[in-house]
């Protein structure tokens, strides 16, 4: 009769025999949710979308504001990874407290939410592929697809879909080292991008013209700005510190999991509002 381990203990102790393999470190935890945000890609994406739902108001003032409320959420979910480390994470969490219909619908929307930030990523990532490859390729990007960029980007979509889909089912080590590599990927990226925004010019705005120059190009009067376009801007930090409750979804690959995938949570949206 083999002797459960401690992780193994917390999990009969809730009911729960344990699947999964843990073959991840507490490091490997945080890299997950961490890369998932994923600064670079999020703000990227939507710094269009704050530029011109708010300009420099809504990317000074909604960082920052954001992410404190980010943060408080993460750390009411750290405390739930903690105390109920398992693979389900929050419609586990949400069936454990608040009975079966809750844990149903939160899974399906938790699901939903997957689904569309699978999708939108992915859609991110191949506009910049398409991008650079027609950039280069001159040939590509009139004869590949009718040289029509929608479809060219589509393709590379689903290419980009079917290998994620392929790492994630076959290959949990691989993945490991992905989102490991990404981490420090994202220190230096970031670290790059200060840099040549700090040394690589010799003029900057001020303070005051970054805390109080106001963009509207939503469509909607000035009159709504603050209680309808400020917010469209603020989905800049919305869409990009989000996913963090992987570390919770990966708590029953993960070793010492109670701790790891508690600190994961809060840890991954700490630094990535730091480096945002």
């Amino acid at each position: 009769m083999s002797v459960m381990n401690d992780d193994e203990r917390r999990l009969a102790d809730l009911g729960y025999k344990q699947e999964l393999t843990r073959s991840w470190s507490s490091f490997s935890n945080f890299a997950i949710s961490f890369s998932i945000i994923s600064i670079l890609a999020g703000c990227f994406t939507t710094f269009a979308q704050a530029w011109n739902n708010g300009g420099p108001v809504a990317i000074s003032l909604g960082w920052p504001l954001i992410s404190a409320c980010i943060l408080i959420i993460g750390f009411c979910m750290s405390e739930l990874a903690s105390a109920y480390p398992t693979s389900g994470g929050i419609y586990w969490w949400a069936a454990k407290l608040g009975g079966a219909k809750a844990g149903f619908f939160t899974g399906w929307l938790n699901l939903i939410g997957l689904v569309s930030v699978t999708a939108s990523v992915g859609y991110g990532v191949t506009g910049f592929i398409n991008s650079i490859i027609g950039l280069y390729s001159p040939s590509y990007a009139t004869s590949f697809m009718g040289g029509d960029f929608i479809k060219q980007q589509f393709v590379l979509f689903l290419v980009v879909i079917l290998f994620a889909t392929v790492v994630n089912i076959y290959s949990a080590k691989l993945l490991a080292a992905f989102n490991n590599i990404s981490v420090w990927w994202h220190v230096f990226g970031a670290a790059l991008i200060v840099g040549i925004l700090v040394f690589g010019t010799s003029k900057h705005q001020t303070l005051n013209w970054m805390f109080t120059t106001k963009i509207n190009n939503s469509g909607f009067g000035d009159h709504a700005y603050w209680y309808l376009v400020l917010p469209l801007g603020f989905l800049l930090t919305q869409y990009t510190i989000t996913g963090f409750d992987a570390s919770a979804h990966l708590s029953e690959e993960t070793q010492d999991a109670h701790i790891a995938s508690a600190k994961g949570i809060w840890k991954s949206i700490f630094y990535s509002a730091i480096g945002g």
